[in-house]
């Protein structure tokens, strides 16, 4: 059989199975189960890849996945957020866009801290969003923010989406990790350049409000105090991946047992708040080890079939240069967001597209954070944007879907403009995994 017919009709059924409403794990797997039937053989086919999927879980790999869901549980229901978003206001003084500054600040610091694009989302907009509309702010300078600094928990660790990229794609989990904490911080400074350059040509979007004097002393305890501590979490996580201390799974163990005894300090710990982490962290795990499971299975039949290769050859006998291949790929990323889910988007071209990267020599740890970008923008992207409707989930009942499209427009420009300094200059995602111990 043609290499791509065989693509053509893993896709083909998939896509018909999705559009009976079955969810896209157990599309997936019936697929997969079906083409290794008639690709490898009839049952005897299927029995090889029963057993792999079932191995394809049973990596140590994985394992900072549900510590890592788990850690940005216990931040989520335990609001500790809260006083640390109390302690980042005191610092920000009369700057143009103040609570605008503030979403992103928060946002930046939560994203270290739950690795949950969604959770990161929700918090700042219950938080911020009824404050913002009290003081006057317009939807611009309210949503956007919002919705654009909740997709940086995509990129800087701990993200379980990165840990599932670097396991479907057989790439360090530590330097993706680690990788994303440059772009991130870029990402979060174009933020707010464009919202301090855009409230200062524009005041009306983010009326000035009369702010009390903070004396330096009482910044500095609410900073040591809400701040600090959250900062030793981020540090149990990154900083021992960076340092060579610990790997990304020891990481994820000591961030989440660190997250636990922090809540515990301030007294935020119960039962009910327990059974609520607990619960949030069993329903996203098995969802994402489904995922992944039949993610692996897929890559094997391509791989069986010919379809990797035969794809490869061809692609490499188009002559065209590395830069376009790129851009061609992003494109497609870019186009898959704003219609599908990014697990499912990551289950779906990883088997396809990291042959050509590695055929074409990309480094694999730029290339999978090209990847991310790609698909933390797709989160903002309409139609079908997972933050947009969440977003219209909290937001005010006179916000409509299009006031959130138009306010995440600018924030998806900047994430664009990162990921094309990204491919220009590959020193951005790749200095901090260099100086790695």
């Amino acid at each position: 059989m043609e290499w791509w017919l065989v693509i053509v009709l893993l896709l083909g059924g998939m896509v018909a199975l999705l559009a009976t409403g079955l969810p896209v794990a157990f599309a997936f797997l019936s697929v997969n189960i079906v083409g290794a039937f008639f690709i490898m053989g009839g049952w005897a086919g299927v029995s090889q890849v029963v057993p792999g999927m079932f191995t394809s879980l049973t990596s140590f790999i994985l394992i900072p996945v549900p510590l890592f869901i788990f850690m940005g549980e216990v931040m989520f229901h335990s609001g500790m957020g809260m006083n640390a978003i109390d302690a980042i206001e005191k610092w920000l003084g009369r700057l143009p866009g103040r609570m605008s500054l503030l979403a992103i600040a928060s946002g930046t610091l939560f994203s270290a801290l739950s690795g949950s694009t969604i959770a990161n989302t929700a918090l700042l907009g219950t938080t911020l969003m009824p404050e913002m509309t009290r003081r006057g702010y317009k939807k611009p300078m309210s949503l956007g923010p919002i919705v654009g600094t909740g997709g940086l928990a995509m990129l800087i660790p701990p993200s379980a989406l990165a840990v599932i990229w670097a396991s479907l794609a057989y790439v360090s989990v530590g330097k993706i990790l680690v990788a994303g904490i440059m772009p991130a911080l870029i990402i979060a400074t174009l933020y707010g350049s464009y919202v301090i350059t855009r409230c200062w040509l524009q005041p009306s979007l983010a009326p000035s409000q009369e702010i009390t004097h903070v004396p330096l002393s009482d910044k500095i305890v609410s900073s040591v105090k809400y701040i600090l501590p959250l900062s030793g979490v981020i540090f149990l996580v990154v900083g021992v991946i960076f340092l060579g201390i610990a790997t990304p799974t020891e990481a994820s163990a000591t961030g989440a047992l660190g997250a636990l005894i922090l809540a515990a300090v301030y007294r935020r710990v119960d039962l009910a708040m327990l059974k609520k982490c607990v619960g949030g962290t069993i329903r996203v795990t098995v969802m994402v080890f489904m995922i992944i499971m039949a993610s692996k299975t897929f890559s094997q039949l391509l791989a069986f079939s010919g379809a990797s290769l035969g794809m490869v050859q061809f692609i490499t006998g188009l002559g065209v240069s590395k830069i376009a291949m790129m851009a061609t790929i992003q494109v497609v990323l870019l186009f898959l967001g704003m219609f599908m889910e990014q697990v499912s988007i990551m289950m779906i071209t990883i088997p396809i597209f990291m042959p050509i990267a590695h055929t074409l020599g990309f480094n694999p740890v730029w290339f999978g954070m090209i990847f991310l970008l790609n698909l933390e923008v797709g989160l903002k992207t309409p139609p079908f944007g997972m933050l947009l409707f969440v977003m219209k989930g909290i937001a005010p009942p006179d916000v409509t879907m299009g006031d959130i499209w138009r306010a995440a427009i600018p924030f998806v420009i900047c994430d664009l403009a990162v990921m094309v300094l990204m491919i220009c200059f590959p020193i951005i995602p790749l200095w901090l995994p260099g100086l790695m111990g």
